[in-house]
């Protein structure tokens, strides 16, 4: 009946979204635009719920794009420190706007697929700041929302007609998330050819990468959630005494 969208904005000091083949020498450096998955992430702290899936329908770059190498100590697995170098993106600022749909995955969730719910609280949440803390691409790179209207204001790229950063890893298709039968039980990558037109990075849907833009990384079981398997517990009627009554309807 009605859009379930949000917009925002998320910004911070630094940002790393890291490109895999930089990681295979232990360092990290970023790519020049963020990908599908990490702006989902930012969604996932936002507000994240079994089910529902986050869409990301568009971001917009606002600020130049910069990069700046910061020397790291990360520690090892088997103990001690290394000494790598790190690639970030520095003083991010991006417009972003996305809406769910309910996840199919979960037949179990189906009578929480009450959209005018979960948007409203969505949009309480951005208004917050988030749920979680959040960050861009990686746990280091603090970052934070605020509520906007897409479009608004002055972008640096906004006069750019078309800038293309060439393939990009999408994100990742996890099984409850599946939408063919290669996801289903499945881990799997999604890749893109990445473009920017006018500062506005249009992502393609999860489903619309296929063929040579999707590839099975291994199989993958997925969490199931209900009464049965105690990760989910009904509201208590005792529990609307603690609220107070002006806010026992909201």
């Amino acid at each position: 009946m009605h859009e379930n969208r949000v917009e925002f904005e998320v910004y911070g000091d630094y940002a790393l979204f890291s490109d895999p083949i930089t990681r295979v020498g232990g360092e990290k450096c970023s790519y020049q635009i963020p990908t599908y998955e990490a702006i989902k992430g930012v969604l996932h702290s936002i507000y994240w719920k079994p089910t529902i899936i986050w869409i990301v329908d568009k971001v917009r770059v606002m600020n130049q794009i910069q990069m700046e190498s910061k020397g790291i100590r990360p520690i090892k697995y088997n103990g001690g420190n290394d000494l790598s170098y790190y690639t970030y993106l520095k003083d991010c600022r991006y417009q972003v706007r996305a809406h769910f749909i309910f996840n199919e995955n979960r037949p179990e969730l189906s009578s929480d697929r009450n959209e005018n719910k979960h948007h409203n609280i969505a949009k309480r949440s951005v208004i917050k700041g988030g749920r979680r803390d959040i960050f861009l691409g990686t746990r280091e790179c603090q970052a934070y929302v605020v509520p906007c209207v897409f479009g608004e204001g002055k972008g640096f790229y906004d006069d750019v007609e078309l800038m293309s950063f060439g393939r990009m890893v999408h994100g990742f298709t996890y099984p409850d998330e599946a939408y063919s039968e290669t996801t289903k039980g499945n881990l799997s990558v999604r890749f893109w050819n990445a473009q920017m037109q006018k500062g506005i990075i249009s992502f393609p849907k999860p489903w619309e990468c296929v063929g040579n833009n999707e590839r099975v990384i291994k199989p993958y079981s997925m969490k199931q959630f209900g009464f049965d398997f105690k990760n989910i517990r009904e509201v208590e009627k005792e529990e609307d005494e603690l609220v107070p009554e002006m806010y026992q309807n909201v």
